[in-house]
This record gives C-alpha cells, sequence and structure tokens, in this order.
C-alpha cells in the first residue's frame, strides 16, 4: 500500500478556508449542510489514498455533524437572553486560523526575497540563475485541483472488464519513468492524456503518486489545463 505526505495539505480548517474563499461565503455565516457536504466528499477521497492526516479530519467531519445537529434543534439563549449561534466555537478557530495563515504566508514571501542572491558578473566559474527559477513548480494549481482531476480519473467510466484471473504489478518507479519518458525536453502532456488507456485503478493512483513524487524532486511542473478537471504536466529542461 503506498502512502504520501503532501506539504502543502495544512488540514482540516485549511480545506474549510479554501471551501469558504472559493464559494465567497460569509465566514460569520457559514452554510454548515452545503459545507458538511463538501466536506465529507474530501475525507472520503482522502480515505481512498491512504493520507495520513486522515484522524484530524474525521475529527472536524464529527464537529461539523454535531453542529448541524444543533441547528436543526430549537434555538438556545445564554443568560443575556441572546441566542446561542452553534456555529461561533468554529467561526472563531477559523478567524485564527486565517490570521496565521496570513502572517505565516507574509514570512514565507519575505524568507524568498532574502533568498534571491545577485551573483557577480565578470568571474570565470560565477554561476547566474534566474530568480524566477526559484518559484514553485505548480503554476497556479492547488491541492483541490490536482484532487478534483484524480477523482474524476478514478470515476471515468470504463472499459467492459474481462473476467480473467491476472496478477496486475506496478511501481512508483516505473510510472515515473513513464512520465519522465513523455515529458522529456520540455515536453508537455495533459493529466487526462497521460492516463488514458489505463483500465485499472490502481495503475492510475501509482502514476498519481509518481507525479508528486517528480514534483518533490524538481522533475517536472504543473500548470492550469483549459479543460474542466484536467492540468498540463511539463518537463524541467535542467531536471
Amino acid at each position: 500500500m503506498y502512502k504520501i505526505n503532501l506539504a502543502n495539505f495544512e488540514g482540516p480548517l485549511d480545506l474549510l478556508l479554501f471551501f469558504i474563499k472559493r464559494d465567497e461565503l460569509d465566514i460569520y455565516d457559514i452554510p454548515i449542510s452545503n459545507i458538511t457536504s463538501e466536506f465529507m466528499i474530501y475525507l472520503d477521497l482522502m480515505e481512498k489514498m491512504d493520507l495520513e492526516a486522515a484522524g484530524d479530519f474525521i475529527l472536524m467531519a464529527s464537529t461539523l455533524m454535531q453542529i448541524k445537529a444543533k441547528m436543526m434543534l430549537p434555538k438556545v439563549k445564554n443568560e443575556r437572553g441572546e441566542e446561542i449561534d452553534p456555529r461561533m466555537d468554529l467561526v472563531n478557530a477559523l478567524l485564527e486560523y486565517k490570521r496565521y495563515k496570513e502572517m505565516s504566508e507574509e514570512l514565507s514571501i519575505q524568507e524568498m526575497q532574502e533568498r534571491r542572491i545577485k551573483y557577480r558578473g565578470n568571474f570565470l566559474g560565477d554561476e547566474k540563475k534566474d530568480p524566477d527559477e526559484l518559484d514553485s513548480l505548480l503554476k497556479n494549481i492547488s491541492l483541490y485541483d490536482l484532487i478534483k482531476a484524480f477523482k474524476s480519473a478514478l470515476e471515468a467510466p470504463k472499459a467492459e472488464p474481462i473476467h480473467q484471473v491476472e496478477r496486475f504489478n506496478v511501481s512508483i518507479e516505473e510510472q515515473m519513468a513513464e512520465v519522465l519518458n513523455k515529458t522529456d525536453f520540455g515536453k508537455e502532456i495533459s493529466f487526462v492524456e497521460l492516463i488514458k488507456g489505463m483500465v485499472e485503478k490502481l495503475r492510475i493512483v501509482v502514476t498519481f503518486i509518481a507525479l508528486l513524487e517528480l514534483i518533490k524532486m524538481g522533475k517536472i511542473g504543473l500548470k492550469e489545463s483549459p479543460e474542466f478537471n484536467n492540468f498540463i504536466i511539463y518537463g524541467m529542461l535542467d531536471g
């Protein structure tokens, strides 16, 4: 069984903030029913991918279900006669997390700016690098875009299976080599085109993991595709 860690996946509060920002929701008036349904979809997908962080998300899913149940009950008032909103603890936690996240992003930007070095000229052997090369290989691609494309690939209709017992072997190394071969010398290929013809779900899963490993190694990069639930994979010329 293959397990992966995603460095830019920061936890259940990060996922909730993504939903709020994406759908332009009022953080003080969260539609608990809708956001709980979306949260459960991603939790189910995480469990299928065997992500190690699933425990925190299961706890958050339980919290959302509890809030959803309380909102269906008659309103409760405090000692001052004010109605108690069951969502307030969650709202306060999101606001606090949002402040820390924004502060962390500002510090990261400052760190990246500090790490950009200007090399002296007219010296043999001086290495010159374009500062843009230090930027992320993921161009306008979020983790949730990858998950949507992966989920779409798993749910796509497959050819009628042949009832034949056969041992199916596939490795991450083999799929990494296949991706590198198809993106050699900076060539581009879409994710949908890459997995075209892959009938077995296991091969799709291993190919997706191979992509993540190659991104981590700096061998490939991703960018947006005009097609829905898809993205473009390109090879790094110096990777």
